[in-house]
């Protein structure tokens, strides 16, 4: 059956291309491995649903003759920039658990087949019939979502005879949409047949509009430099001339503005002059409005602000409480580091790509937050997930405002932000979906030394972070392996006396790992004196020895508490932490783990650390128990 169904794939693949070459017989063509590979990709990477492969079926107007059927929505007025609506329909004669409801926007988008489109879904591995919609939904949800739907509670009588006795009854069903602000306009499209058979029913007569497209914001925080003396502020909004921050006692920062277009995302087929879209400049396209940027100079380390932004002409955020992280050299950081969590749906509808984790991590790290607990944020890698599909981005940035507006929000960079063949990351699949880190570093500007060289360094306290891009090139003598070199080789000891590393793919997993980048970069840890070394991109929590050339040079030993101990004082070697465990799902262990991972834990959460002048403490906090699964401590003497 499987050698059968790959032969068809083939058969099938090779009839589009030679429909392209014959479309553009001057044009050398190729496919490359890495997209004849994507279906295994993708279904490791990203995990294909029924949901997220719509675009990857046949569409069907319904054979439906029904003339009661509709669909409306229940809201006063426009839309606000943050909600929950109610989507109704009703004059269903024969309710069916196929039926379905998809959130389109903008309003104007083809929801009708596009026939001449099947060679743009090539690269995204599904080479099924070909495709749904020309754009892509934001989101969708089952009509059974209403329990009364199937059963029929909610009925109507569309036509009486002439004893009076009801000869048409038909029945409705309800749901709830969360809606944030995306600027575009909206409607809701009602189908039959499920996300495997889709036909259109009906749509909504009329789009749903937001009452101010251009409001500031998802105002969310980042550190320039290690002073912590001036804090940059990012946001979003639909009006492209400039806004201010602000701030303190009557301060302000005029915003510098961009924006990027679909034009700006890469695309991995070429056919002559012919460009074959990615997801990102095709069908997972969606305009991002502006965003500004503002930094906000003259604070003080350790310190509590207000500030709002926007502008006269289109409204003001809520006035914001933040604090600023303690300079670097200084006694003491509390920091939360985590990597993969993404984001996931408020309303429990379906969407491209659902990280379940994200919700409970998000809620225990707000609750650190506004206790006072943290004074800056790592998130390492894999951010929104939105891989393609660029309204997902506004959800995520939806989603951390409680935390990133208050905090330092520091990144790095992931293979879903940034890879993408012939676009210059160091590894070819396509787990971007053609973003290219071009949507990640717009809206997560960090101190890196130049744009798509997302590396970076910042000291916080007592604390030296080394951030890297694992996916742009780390071997010998290319520019970020020499800035690796130069960076840990020029921190003062005793000014901060911790050295974390820190980036995306992972050196020890049990697992497994990338030999080449653990062969390289491994060296430059142990020659510089790393303590602790922390990545994502496998999601789970693990720890090891500390660990050099897969071997355990020291042994953590128990304090008074019981908490693992690592002694530093007489360096060995570099702790090891895998992070990823912050919402995308979890990945099991193998039963024969390797004798250097020391700790193992597959369950959703995030990392708690302390770091004085002599002891740094970390804590895994899993985020459903709100328990400490897991903690240890390194310390210097």
């Amino acid at each position: 059956m499987e050698q059968r169904a790959t032969t068809h794939h083939v058969h099938k693949l090779s009839f589009i291309l030679l429909i392209l070459s014959l479309a553009f017989p001057s044009s050398s063509f190729e496919l490359r491995p890495s997209v004849a590979d994507s279906t295994f990709l993708h279904s490791n990477d990203t995990a294909i649903s029924d949901f997220r492969v719509l675009n990857r079926r046949a569409l069907f107007q319904c054979p439906d003759l029904n003339p009661y059927l509709q669909i409306n929505v229940t809201t006063q007025g426009d839309l606000s920039d943050e909600q929950f609506i109610t989507v109704n329909v009703s004059g269903v004669l024969v309710p069916s658990d196929g039926d379905w409801v998809a959130m389109v926007s903008p309003s104007f988008s083809n929801v009708t087949t596009c026939l001449g489109s099947e060679a743009y879904y090539l690269q995204t591995g599904d080479t099924s019939i070909l495709p749904l919609l020309c754009h892509y939904p934001v989101k969708a949800k089952y009509v059974t979502s209403d329990p009364s739907y199937l059963s029929c509670k909610n009925q109507k009588c569309q036509k009486y005879g002439n004893n009076g006795d009801c000869e048409v009854r038909t029945c409705a069903g309800s749901l709830s949409f969360h809606v944030v602000n995306i600027r575009t306009n909206i409607e809701f499209v009602f189908f039959a047949g499920g996300f495997s058979t889709p036909c259109i029913l009906t749509k909504t007569d009329v789009p749903l509009k937001f009452s101010n497209p251009n409001s500031p914001l998802h105002g969310h925080l980042s550190s320039i430099d290690s002073t912590a003396t001036s804090m940059r502020l990012t946001w979003v909004s639909g009006d492209k001339e400039p806004q201010q921050v602000q701030y303190g006692d009557g301060k302000s920062q005029t915003s510098e503005v961009t924006t990027f277009s679909a034009a700006d995302m890469c695309s991995e087929f070429r056919l002559g002059s012919i460009v074959v879209p990615s997801p990102a400049k095709d069908f997972g396209w969606h305009d991002p409005g502006y965003i500004h940027t503002a930094v906000m100079s003259g604070l003080q380390p350790s310190s509590t602000f207000n500030y709002k932004y926007g502008s006269d002409a289109v409204g003001w955020s809520a006035e914001i409480q933040f604090r600023t992280p303690p300079a670097g050299g200084s006694d003491e950081l509390k920091f939360l580091v985590f990597g993969d969590m993404g984001k996931a749906p408020l309303d429990s509808s379906a969407e491209h790509y659902i990280q379940p984790g994200s919700i409970s991590v998000i809620k225990g790290m707000t609750e650190e937050v506004e206790n006072g607990n943290v004074d800056s944020i790592f998130h390492i890698g894999d951010i929104s997930y939105a891989t393609g599909f660029l309204v997902e981005w506004d959800y995520f940035l939806n989603l951390i405002t409680p935390l990133a507006s208050k905090v330092s929000y520091m990144t790095a960079i992931g293979n879903h932000e940034r890879d993408y063949s012939d676009s210059g990351s160091w590894y070819t699949g396509p787990d971007s979906g053609g973003e290219c880190g071009v949507p990640y570093e717009t809206y997560f500007p960090m101190p890196t030394p130049a744009k798509d060289k997302p590396w970076y360094s910042i000291e916080q306290g007592s604390v030296h972070f080394t951030v890297i891009s694992t996916e742009h090139d780390w071997t010998e003598k290319s520019d970020q392996y020499e800035w690796m070199k130069t960076d840990m080789a020029s921190v003062d000891r005793s000014k901060t006396p911790w050295l974390v590393f820190t980036g995306h793919r992972p050196m020890y997993s049990s697992l497994g790992a990338d030999d080449q980048f653990l062969e390289t970069v491994e060296p430059l840890l142990l020659n510089n004196k790393v303590d602790l070394v922390l990545f994502g991109h496998v999601h789970n929590y693990e720890r090891t020895c500390s660990i050099y050339n897969s071997e355990c040079l020291a042994i953590p030993e128990k304090d008074k508490n019981g908490i693992d101990t690592y002694d530093n004082t007489n360096y060995s070697a570099p702790v090891q932490a895998i992070v990823g465990m912050a919402g995308f799902s979890l990945e099991k262990f193998p039963d024969d783990a390797p004798s250097w991972s020391l700790v193992r834990i597959s369950e959703f959460g995030y990392v708690r650390a302390h770091a004085t002048k002599d002891e740094l403490k970390l804590e895994f906090v899993n985020s459903d128990s709100k328990n400490v699964d897991d903690s240890f401590i390194i310390t210097k003497k």
